[in-house]
């Protein structure tokens, strides 16, 4: 069988090799030259924007007598990539653009719970100009959030406190949304601790995968600029340490009914992943925001312990009849080497040297670099490499994920080190311990 894989990041790099290694032929379209796509492709086509090729990389598929198509990136799905797929008879992993909008915009994904009486989303208002949101914002005790409702690269969220200090402050942000052409939403701010549960849809019925938590402050101990991710870990046994029982599966409780609604109100079944991000509070589980694809680096620790055949798993999630999904018991730790100021003024001139004794300890997938023809990889402004390990508890997974970094050198790079480490655990425990 011949599979497409759209995407050229280290979520790419692992969806890719979990393909080939169920035995397919990957072909691959990428917008950058990432060594480890380019080497599990039989063929790829480069492409420097999604939205000016859509019917290129549509005539590349049916040419290459594609089987199944893999989305890895939101902007692709945004596009309606699926849509054209689906209308040359190609199966795909990923939701059309009218059911995207649980990921492209925040209010289609509040206002959809509100109607099916899924209560969990935190008290919030939709906007499209300036007139109301200081008095709302004043009703919120200046604990909010302000969400651009729309894809803006992971940067379109300010959080009171942390990037907005002030309501004047948040008035100019939200002017600047304005500016943009789109509307936003204010929201509570939700204290508690963040997670991450992703799930496989094929329209009707719903397999979960192990909750993860990722790291998005750039730098130890949780400050810094918020990136695309440092780093992620999972426990081996599919939940995470702060967690209990009861909150995982209100979690799981959440995709399932939240993929019900999408198929009741749309007469259209999601088809792909359904990643809930969720924050643990002290009224339960609350959504924070969905995504409609892997996330990454999520996608290194989930599908490191995917004891499935991917390619199957993949197949049948498109075609409507999802087989069973079974995770290997052990615990997983990525993290990201980046170019140093990665988040704020990311170095551009930053080295990636890779010794291959890191395979005596950890995985590698390759992200936003580029090989050249003499085989030099060259990195960009953003993330350069995943490491991630395997371990029968957090800490031998961690372990092994260090000692494979240690394999790793260059000049201006930059490891978050302090994910999953003993501390910053105990912190998250300790956190929920005073909320609950």
């Amino acid at each position: 069988m011949n599979f497409l894989v759209i995407g050229s990041g280290a979520r790419e790099h692992i969806i890719a090799q979990k393909l080939f290694d169920s035995g397919v032929n990957v072909f691959s379209v990428i917008t950058n030259r990432n060594p480890g796509l380019i080497k599990l492709s039989r063929e790829f086509l480069f492409v420097n924007t999604y939205k000016a090729n859509v019917q290129k990389i549509v005539d590349f598929s049916l040419s290459k007598y594609i089987d199944c198509v893999v989305i890895g990136p939101e902007d692709p799905l945004a596009l309606g990539f699926s849509d054209s797929f689906l209308s040359k008879g190609i199966p795909v992993v990923g939701p059309t653009k009218l059911l995207a909008q649980i990921e492209t915009s925040k209010g289609f994904t509040r206002d959809l719970l509100v109607r099916n009486e899924i209560y969990v989303s935190p008290r919030y208002e939709r906007f499209n100009s300036i007139n109301g949101v200081e008095d709302f914002i004043k009703d919120l005790s200046d604990e909010y959030v302000v969400k651009y409702d729309g894809l803006m690269g992971g940067k379109g969220v300010k959080v009171s406190g942390e990037h907005l200090m002030s309501t004047q402050e948040a008035i100019s942000y939200c002017n600047q949304l304005i500016d943009l052409g789109g509307s936003f939403i204010v929201e509570e701010k939700l204290l508690g601790e963040e997670f991450s549960l992703m799930s496989f849809c094929d329209g009707k019925t719903v397999h979960h995968m192990p909750a993860v938590q990722d790291h998005k402050r750039a730098y130890d101990g949780d400050v810094g600029p918020n990136t695309g991710g440092m780093g992620c870990y999972t426990d081996s046994n599919h939940s995470l340490p702060f967690l209990t029982d009861n909150e995982l599966n209100q979690a799981r409780e959440i995709n399932e009914r939240v993929s019900a609604a999408l198929l009741k109100e749309y007469n259209e079944g999601y088809k792909g992943i359904l990643y809930g991000g969720f924050m643990a509070t002290r009224d339960g589980v609350k959504l924070i925001e969905y995504n409609a694809r892997f996330g990454d680096p999520e996608a290194m620790n989930l599908l490191t312990l995917l004891d499935s055949d991917f390619a199957s798993v993949c197949m049948s999630m498109a075609n409507g009849s999802l087989v069973d999904v079974k995770f290997k018991n052990e615990a997983s730790v990525c993290k990201y080497v980046v170019p140093k100021g990665y988040g704020s003024n990311p170095a551009n001139d930053a080295t990636l040297i890779v010794n291959d004794s890191y395979k005596e300890h950890s995985d590698l997938y390759y992200a936003a670099v580029n090989v050249n023809d003499s085989g030099d990889i060259t990195t960009t402004s953003s993330r350069a490499a995943a490491i991630v390990s395997t371990g029968h508890d957090i800490g031998i997974a961690e372990s092994r994920c260090e000692s494979g970094l240690s394999y790793i050198s260059g000049n201006n790079i930059f490891v978050r080190h302090d994910i999953a480490k003993p501390h910053l655990i105990d912190k998250r425990i300790q956190n929920m311990e005073s909320i609950r």
